[in-house]
C-alpha cells in the first residue's frame, strides 16, 4: 500500500476511532468491515473496501460511488461521443 493510500485510510480512520475510543483498532476493523458485509478472514480485508466504506458509510443508499460520479455522462449520446474521442458540444 502507497503511502497516500496510508495517509488517507488513517484520516478517514481518526473520526471513527474517536468516536469509538473503547475499542482498539481491530475491533474498529473488524466493526467497519461487518458494516460493509465482508464476511471473509479479517487478514484479507483490502484498503479499498476499508476506504471505500469510509466514505460512504454515512452517505444515503443511493449516493453514487467515489471515482465513478467523475465519469458519468448526462445522455446515451454524450457517452458515446466521449468514449469515440469525440466532444460534445
Amino acid at each position: 500500500m502507497s503511502t497516500h493510500r496510508v495517509n488517507e485510510l488513517i484520516e478517514l480512520l481518526q473520526p471513527v476511532w474517536t468516536k469509538e475510543s473503547h475499542l482498539n483498532l481491530m475491533e474498529i476493523l473488524v466493526k467497519l468491515a461487518e458494516e460493509a458485509g465482508f464476511a471473509g478472514d479479517i487478514a484479507s480485508l483490502t484498503d479499498d473496501t476499508l476506504i471505500y466504506h469510509l466514505k460512504m458509510r454515512n452517505s444515503s443508499q443511493d449516493a453514487m460511488i467515489p471515482g465513478i460520479a467523475k465519469d458519468v455522462e448526462a445522455d446515451f449520446k454524450s457517452a458515446i461521443l466521449k468514449a469515440r474521442g469525440i466532444q460534445s458540444a
